[in-house]
């Protein structure tokens, strides 16, 4: 007990110290609606028509990828996109890191990791955990 009392003292010191600031919180959530509303314009037009946990290969070789905050958004056409809501990790795509990905199965699947690297160097910048696959339509 005497060893366990001084290891909580730490951990909740540990954990205010992490906390962010009120600026910082409202930067985070003046990102996060500039990320909803970029999201909202490339999905104009399009609605969705269910989801998926699985893509195959060739759907995501040749789409555009792009991220908006946690969201990757596959554009396989002007008709036909899919976006997969990670747990965050990945928004270094947005600013043109490559998004590398392994899989087993010849698809990309739900709880597949992601990790983005910067081209050139190949420096890991973030990673992720792949979601379900929303597609959306025209």
């Amino acid at each position: 007990m005497r060893i366990l009392a001084p290891t909580l003292a730490l951990a909740a010191l540990a954990l205010t110290g992490c906390a962010m600031s009120p600026a910082e919180t409202a930067r985070a959530q003046e990102r996060a609606a500039a990320d909803q509303a970029a999201l909202g314009q490339k999905l104009a037009g399009l609605h969705p028509a269910g989801t998926t946990d699985c893509l195959d290969h060739f759907q995501t070789n040749n789409a555009s990828l792009s991220a908006y905050g946690p969201a990757l958004v596959y554009r396989v056409s002007d008709r036909l996109v899919y976006v997969n809501d990670t747990a965050g990790g990945c928004e270094a795509v947005s600013r043109g890191d490559i998004l590398v990905t392994k899989s087993n199965q010849g698809q990309l699947c739900r709880g597949d990791i992601g990790q983005t690297v910067t081209p050139g160097s190949r420096v890991p910048s973030g990673s992720c955990a792949l979601g379900s696959f929303t597609k959306y339509v025209r």
